[in-house]
Formats: structure tokens, C-alpha cells, sequence
């Protein structure tokens, strides 16, 4: 079992920028990020895999950017110009397979942090 810890979230005006972070406890081949706005199934943002090959959802692509850290072993989520639309928990997640951002049977998650944006 490989846990997951987010950080990062909270709340900001329109337009602004957050920066997510999820330390895990030990490698995993592929991560990425999931959220789930309030009242809505959860969503994939963005993925990374073992050579650092990226996937966007499209409602981020161009203002998000996922990185990660493998000597720390932790993943980033740079976020720009948020919208109001953005809020939504959080969710740090991981996998050995099945790197797609659809993938919402990953092995392992966080358990979220909220980030909020006012308009």
C-alpha cells in the first residue's frame, strides 16, 4: 500500500494560481490528478507517466501543469488562471498501469484537498 498526501489547496480569486502538491510514500510508475467538483462525479485532470509523457483534460490543458519529482517522489499541480468552475476536491492518485487520465480505478489515492475559487 502506497499512501498519498495532498497539500496545497484553498481558496482564491478568479484569475489567480495554486499549486498542489502529493508526497507518496515510495515510487509509483504513473500519477495524476482527479477532482470532483461539489454534487458531481469525480473527474480526471491531468496524468503523468514513467518517461514524463503528459495528459490534460481539455478544460485545463494550456493552465494546468502536472510535474513530478521522482528523487522526492512527490507530484505537482501548477494551476493558472482559475475559474470558479476549477473548484472542486482534489485528489492525488496512482497506478502501475493504466496510465490514462479516464482511468478512475487507479491503486491508490489521497484523500483530497479542497480548492476553492471565487468569482
Amino acid at each position: 500500500q502506497v499512501q498519498l498526501v495532498e497539500s496545497g489547496g484553498g481558496s482564491v480569486q478568479a484569475g489567480g494560481s495554486l499549486r498542489l502538491s502529493c508526497a507518496a510514500a515510495g515510487y509509483i510508475s504513473c500519477m495524476g490528478w482527479f477532482r470532483q467538483p461539489p454534487g458531481k462525479e469525480r473527474e480526471g485532470v491531468a496524468i503523468i507517466d514513467m518517461l514524463g509523457r503528459t495528459t490534460y483534460a481539455d478544460s485545463v490543458k494550456g493552465r494546468f501543469t502536472i510535474s513530478k519529482d521522482n528523487a522526492k517522489n512527490t507530484l505537482y499541480l501548477q494551476m493558472n488562471s482559475l475559474k470558479p468552475e476549477d473548484s472542486a476536491t482534489y485528489y492525488c492518485a496512482g497506478d502501475y498501469s493504466r496510465c490514462r487520465v479516464d482511468n478512475y480505478n487507479m491503486a491508490y489515492w489521497g484523500k483530497g484537498t479542497l480548492v476553492t475559487i471565487a468569482s
